[in-house]
């Protein structure tokens, strides 16, 4: 089947272009370019898949004026990175992406509250275990799936996907905003693997990098001071400088638009339309810093992927509320803070009662809801707990139960939590600086004691947090604290009167016999850990407190 085919590119102050491709013996096709800044060229081609590039008149200060250069399509949605060309696919005369069939849009997906978030790296999740044609790739996860159903993850965070030069990245300087990264499998792997998250009730959501792309983006080589600043546009944070920084204040008087709104919009719609994703994490929101521009992105997003639920968070560090909403153009944001005083708490090096209280609720710092706070112990940026526990000299027993606080600090707390793959089970690898350095987390932990029993330990906990509806409220109070022992006691509920307490040692004393005063009244009260019914007393509980641990009551 043979029909036209159009290929457009958008370069308004560029003199020419022309199309090269397998379909021209890599000829120049003249491309001529209207009042909308766009050049254009329609061709007759046969259903099948075809390579191609432009050829044209750099604008880009790195060349010389007018110089005739090549460069892939910048919404090219296939990339041969080691070829330097694009590639196309026609199918009954219309430019596809691939032919999956979507089987799982109707499966409802939990609301935000009820999420517990999984951050993964795809290269790094899987290895040899899933078989050596998956690992480090989307069908690797695919098999990993019903684990992660039985931790009781209900959404997964993907590091970065968008095709990168190599094949072994961590994603964060993107080349190509619209092609998947190939080492990781196709595209319709990709599709595939979301559509079975779908399936399984769990959410997607993506890394979005828009605050800056690596040095040969294509757009950089057509005309860098259209699309990017000339200068660094954050000064105030010189270390956090990652590339070319995208202007979000260019505004082309001409066209009436602003170019890098335009097309960081087309790239959120085609990730939403086309691989159905749930949500985007914004990388570098403070260095980006331009709320107007999220402002009207995330109501472009909400509305591509209507009526399905979407949700827009922050990576902004340190973390702040001003950036969520109700005032703020986000959903949610990484609520750094949590990580950074937990961590020193555990491991003994540090006790600040007004600071911990602050992290566990995180409306003391200004955030309205509970999803305005993703709250984590590590991230693919920080140190795993036990790696930051043996840095301490804390090792074996004393490092896996203080590794259980934590993760009780994290479920019961008010915001959303997030695990670092792994982190479930104790992996303890130090943060490779080297993010070319292919670094597998080490399934086999899972079969020794002491990490089977914290994955066992996570695991009890989340279900605890999806059927309990108080620990996914905004409500929280800490009824008694005792800075010189060290501990800290809350209580977590809902309207429908379900209540949690939690009861935290963070001394290196075992606390017997501890009286805990103004203990809220209950008729039955659960020791969640034991399974056993305790009895408190007349607005008090007396309690064995071991060091380092913290207790959760349920109440009825």
């Amino acid at each position: 089947m043979e029909n036209i085919t159009e290929f457009t590119l958008f370069a308004p102050r560029n003199k020419g272009a022309a199309l090269i491709g397998s379909f021209s013996d890599w000829k120049e096709i003249p491309m001529s370019k209207g009042e909308d800044g766009y050049f254009r060229t329609q061709i007759k081609l046969e259903d099948g898949v075809y390579q191609y590039k432009f050829r044209i008149q750099t604008k880009s200060p790195n060349f010389t004026p007018d110089e005739w250069i090549d460069v892939i399509d910048p919404k090219a949605t296939d990339v041969n990175e080691t070829e330097k060309y694009s590639r196309v696919r026609i199918q009954d005369g219309r430019t596809i992406v691939d032919t999956y069939l979507w089987q799982h849009d109707e499966t409802p997906l939990p609301d935000n509250r009820e999420l517990v978030i999984y951050e993964m790296h795809v290269a790094d999740f899987t290895g040899d275990e899933v078989g050596y044609h998956k690992g480090g790739k989307y069908l690797g996860i695919i098999e990993k799936l019903d684990y992660l159903c039985e931790l009781g993850i209900n959404a997964i965070e993907l590091m970065p996907v968008n095709e990168y030069p190599g094949d072994y990245n961590w994603g964060y300087k993107v080349r190509h905003f619209f092609a998947t990264e190939s080492s990781y499998g196709s595209t319709e792997d990709l599709k595939r693997l979301i559509d079975e998250c779908h399936g399984r009730g769990i959410r997607v959501f993506m890394d979005g990098i828009y605050n800056h792309t690596d040095e040969e983006c294509p757009l950089i080589l057509i005309d860098r001071n259209y699309w990017y600043y000339e200068y660094k546009h954050y000064p105030e944070d010189p270390d956090n400088y990652w590339g070319p920084e995208f202007n979000y204040d260019n505004y082309d008087k001409n066209l009436n638009i602003k170019p890098a709104w335009e097309y960081i919009s087309d790239v959120v719609e085609f990730w939403i339309k086309e691989y159905h994703i749930d949500g985007i994490r914004f990388d570098a929101v403070r260095q980006l810093a331009n709320f107007e521009f999220f402002n009207w992105l995330t109501k472009q997003a909400k509305n591509h992927a209507a009526p399905k639920q979407f949700y827009n968070i922050a990576e902004h560090i340190p973390d702040t509320s001003t950036v969520v909403k109700p005032d703020g153009p986000l959903d949610a944001c990484w609520h750094e803070s949590f990580r950074y005083f937990i961590i020193p708490y555990i491991c003994g090096q540090s006790f600040e009662l007004e600071q911990l209280k602050q992290v566990l609720d995180p409306k003391q710092q200004g955030y309205a809801i509970a999803t305005n706070a993703i709250n984590y112990l590590a991230t693919h940026d920080r140190e795993r707990v036990l790696r930051e526990l043996g840095n301490c000299g804390i090792f074996d027993t004393a490092a896996f139960q203080r590794a259980k606080l934590a993760a009780t600090l994290l479920i019961t707390a008010m915001g959303v939590p997030m695990l670092w793959m792994g982190e479930e089970f104790g992996e303890y690898q130090q943060k490779s600086e080297d993010v070319t350095k292919p670094q597998k987390i080490t399934w086999s932990l899972l079969s020794a004691p002491q990490n089977h029993d914290l994955f066992e330990y996570y695991r009890k906990l989340i279900a605890l947090r999806q059927q309990t509806p108080a620990l996914q409220s905004d409500n929280i109070k800490f009824f008694y604290e005792n800075a010189d022992d060290k501990v800290l006691a809350y209580t977590r509920w809902d309207e429908q009167n379900s209540h949690v307490v939690i009861v935290a040692n963070f001394s290196d004393q075992n606390l017997n016999q501890y009286k805990i005063s103004d203990f809220p009244t209950a008729e039955y009260l659960r020791d969640w850990v034991s399974n056993r019914e305790v009895e408190s007393g007349e607005n008090s509980l007396v309690t064995d407190l071991p060091k380092y641990t913290a207790k959760i009551f349920v109440l009825q």
